[in-house]
């Protein structure tokens, strides 16, 4: 019998293994996109940004910020959820082939590490301004911003629970 765990856990990959498995992905001939965030309550405007991000390459990397990084963006009442769980929900997303929690404010490091062929970002953002575009066009790669979902935020999720409270 499977143990809890079994079938996704082998999506979370360590930040100190993840070198390692996009050298394998690359000597596969495989196409890399990669995206970060909180993502700290799923909904479904992250659902819609995760699927269209995964369309662009072959193998779609997240990076997740960790529970203390979460902390120093968003502030002290944050993340709701552990990073654990949500390494482990984001795991679970069939568009999402690796989780990789990192502590700093920006995922710079990780991206230098990764060097995905595309950085995708939501939100209004120029290109140029995303943490990584650097790094990424220098490399041969490219950056796609994708538009949010109106009207779906964890911000506003935690809003309407605390008017409703």
């Amino acid at each position: 019998m499977p143990t809890e765990n079994t079938f996704t856990d082998y999506k979370i990959t360590a930040f100190s293994e993840i070198a390692e498995q996009v050298r394998k992905w690359r000597n596969e001939g495989r196409s890399l996109v990669f995206t970060n965030g909180c993502f700290d309550l799923l909904h479904a405007g992250h659902i819609r940004y995760l699927q269209t991000a995964a369309a662009f390459a072959d193998i779609f990397i997240l990076g997740l910020n960790s529970d203390s990084s979460v902390r120093k963006l968003k502030g002290l009442s944050r993340p709701i959820m552990s990073q654990a769980d949500r390494a482990l929900l984001l795991s679970a997303l069939e568009a999402i082939d690796c989780v990789v929690i990192f502590d700093e404010e920006t995922p710079a490091r990780l991206i230098e590490t990764v060097l995905p062929d595309v950085l995708v970002k939501g939100g209004d953002y120029l290109a140029e301004d995303i943490v990584g575009y650097q790094t990424v066009t220098k490399n041969g790669g490219r950056v796609e911003v994708v538009s949010f979902v109106e009207g779906k935020s964890t911000t506003g999720i935690v809003n309407l629970i605390m008017e409703q409270a």
